[in-house]
């Protein structure tokens, strides 16, 4: 692949993730690092590569869904100021010590949590009550996003959904609060194993920018039945996917 495909390549992987990221809180980094990963590049710097791209992704989607009104301003704060702590320290994490002995357990509650969206699109769970410990919810997404490459959308919006909170603020919140998350890992990185593989990054970066207002005002248009459908078809989908994997290697 000459380097002009290689850079549209990237670009494409970057506007198809931040499509699906964007309107439904989760799978940039899911797909970004599946399709880098698959390419041979180390954990690592997957990672960095991935997390690097979204400060600025996540930047414009953040802005995206400011503007289409989008976002809980207490809800962001709750979730962003504990996920950048989780965030730095995953970071720091992955480059002393392999991050593949909890990805089992955490697909398995992902799993459920896919199954109480579901029936919630469904109309058969209708929850009740505010949405507790954020914060503690917010630490471990931002961990496991460092160190699983892709963790924050999946446990930050499938928590919340499955919980009760409303998909158009619930999506967007979790997207604006990502940038936070996001800059924290990435200047973690950044520290510990400097920046690598500038073209996969500014691939990523092109794409990710030019789809995030077209997913902000997909999360505003679109009844929520539908909404809550589609990320809980794609939660289920990763997380049966991932058991499998896992199972498979054992």
């Amino acid at each position: 692949m000459e380097l002009g495909d290689q850079f549209l390549f990237f670009v494409m992987i970057g506007l198809a993730a931040q499509l699906v990221d964007g309107a439904l809180g989760m799978a940039f980094g899911l797909v970004a690092s599946s399709v880098l990963l698959s390419l041979g590049l180390p954990p690592a710097a997957v990672s960095a590569s991935v997390h690097t791209a979204e400060v600025f992704t996540t930047g414009a989607s953040g802005l995206s869904h400011l503007a289409m009104r989008n976002i809980d301003r207490r809800l962001f704060l709750r979730l962003a100021l504990p996920g950048m702590v989780g965030g730095g320290i995953g970071a720091y994490v992955l480059t002393q010590l392999p991050g593949e002995a909890l990805r089992p357990f955490i697909y398995a509650y992902l799993l459920v949590l896919s199954i109480l969206i579901l029936l919630r699109a469904a109309g058969r769970l209708v929850p009740k009550g505010e949405v507790r410990r954020v914060p503690v919810l917010g630490f471990f997404a931002g961990l496991l996003d460092a160190s699983g490459g892709g963790g924050w959308g999946p446990v930050a919006t499938s928590t919340l959904l499955a919980r009760g909170g409303a998909a158009r603020t619930t999506i967007g919140t979790v997207n604006a609060a990502e940038f936070l998350v996001t800059l924290s890992i990435s200047v973690t990185f950044f520290l510990t194993i400097g920046l690598q593989h500038l073209d996969v990054i500014l691939g990523l970066l092109v794409g990710g920018v030019a789809a995030a207002p077209l997913a902000a005002l997909f999360v505003k248009r679109v009844r929520e039945r539908w909404v809550l459908l589609a990320v809980g078809t794609l939660v289920m989908a990763i997380s049966l996917y991932q058991i499998g994997r896992a199972l498979l290697a054992a």
